[in-house]
């Protein structure tokens, strides 16, 4: 053999990388996903909207309703992670999922008509859309690299992002045409469409998944998880540094429309703008994330996006005078935290696919929603405490100071140093 021959041989066993937009079956999976996040922000404002307007609600009762939708990542997340792990079949979880979670959506416009729609009744679909979520989730996670090749998962999680940042900016508008015109029980009919839409999608795409060998008692593989977890430098910064910024960031979530319109007395369709500033820079955060983290590196990428994300933040309470000006800083601090936000979540995304082994991903990614989600309602809850006893403008810079101390589990570990290539 030829020495020319011995040197073509590999390129031409070398495969072929299909461009994304090219590859049927991820065109197939990013249409149903963009579809069924767009569907998910018409119930984002008619959930609440149906228990404000149309069961009279109080505040303490849509207080609740918020909480029921995140309870179930704090209760649920462990052992949908490892009852996942010891199933083949995360594609059949997930379409099973969306079909429960369309089909508890529709009995809320079909009770109404009945004129048979309680509080009560709307507390159990939120809980229920809370749970199926967590398992959809943790399913996605496998089934994301079951069907995207390693070389591709920040490309594919840059253009997820940018459909979950599209529909921030226009789903928004959409369902408050569709409660207009509707009524907020009927206009849940959408996103219960949204999620029919994307169980079909997913029925269409046949992908190789991970074979389930032999297992062990669930005790056991669960503590393999958040032993893996804790034993890998970067996954345990990782979750560190994103517990701490959710935490903290949760307790701005939880005034921030009140700091806005009371202490600066901006008007709603202002504080509209303000938030749609926010998915418009994540929209440009999701689109140069890949980019960024191709040129100085995926693991300096999230260290930088972990900053960048609460650091604008910072003209929240500094904010003040005219209205005009303290609105424009408060656009000018969400716009740079949604390029921040997305620059820090496409780049970690994209590792923790690389780093966690398939046969364990969806036990490991429910410890890690255990703490990066459980510690959501904590924060909110903090927030509206803290509010009241000392202050929204004080809680505001508790808030900020505290998501910025999130980037130094980052830098106490090898991430601002990795690169991609050092992960094959």
């Amino acid at each position: 053999m030829s020495a020319a021959a011995a040197t073509a041989e590999p390129a031409a066993a070398a495969p072929t990388l299909v461009p994304l937009h090219r590859e049927p079956l991820f065109r197939r999976f990013w249409l149903g996903q963009s579809i069924s996040v767009f569907g998910d922000q018409v119930s984002a404002l008619a959930i609440p909207l149906t228990a404000v307007l149309a069961l009279h609600a109080t505040t303490l009762q849509v207080g609740i309703l918020t909480s029921l939708a995140w309870l179930p990542h704090l209760l649920f997340s462990l052992p949908a992670g490892v009852w996942i792990d010891r199933r083949s079949h995360r594609r059949r979880n997930m379409i099973v999922a969306d079909v429960g979670r369309a089909l508890a959506l529709a009995t809320v416009p079909l009770a109404w008509w009945l004129d048979a729609l309680t509080i009560w009744h709307l507390l159990g679909v939120a809980f229920a859309l809370g749970a199926l979520t967590v398992f959809f989730d943790l399913s996605y996670s496998s089934f994301f690299v079951a069907l995207v090749r390693r070389e591709q998962y920040v490309e594919a999680s840059s253009r997820l992002s940018t459909s979950r940042s599209v529909s921030y900016i226009g789903g928004p508008s959409t369902a408050g045409v569709l409660v207009q015109i509707l009524g907020a029980p009927v206009a849940l009919l959408a996103d219960a469409l949204s999620f029919v839409v994307s169980a079909f999608a997913l029925r269409g795409i046949r992908v190789p998944e991970l074979e389930v060998g032999p297992r062990e008692r669930v005790r056991r593989e669960l503590a393999h998880g958040f032993r893996f977890l804790w034993q890998q430098p970067l996954l345990r910064a990782g979750v560190l540094c994103t517990s701490t910024v959710n935490l903290f960031n949760f307790l701005l979530h939880a005034i921030f429309i009140v700091y806005a319109s009371r202490t600066l007395g901006l008007s709603a369709a202002t504080i509209g703008i303000v938030l749609g500033a926010a998915s418009v820079g994540a929209l440009l955060g999701a689109l140069v994330a890949p980019r960024v983290g191709r040129r100085i590196g995926m693991g300096r990428a999230v260290v930088i996006g972990s900053v960048l994300f609460p650091a604008p933040m910072v003209l929240f309470p500094l904010a003040q005078g005219p209205h005009w000006v303290s609105a424009l800083m408060l656009l000018v601090g969400e716009f740079f935290a949604g390029v921040g936000v997305m620059i820090f979540d496409v780049n970690q995304n994209a590792l923790i696919a690389i780093v966690i082994p398939n046969e364990i991903r969806s036990r490991v990614g429910g410890v890690q929603r255990f703490f990066n989600y459980g510690v959501r309602p904590i924060g909110a809850f903090l927030g509206g405490v803290l509010g009241a006893a000392i202050g929204l403008r004080t809680t505001l810079w508790i808030s900020v100071l505290g998501c910025l101390l999130g980037v130094f589990f980052l830098l106490a570990s090898p991430m601002p140093h990795t690169r991609e290539e050092d992960l094959a």
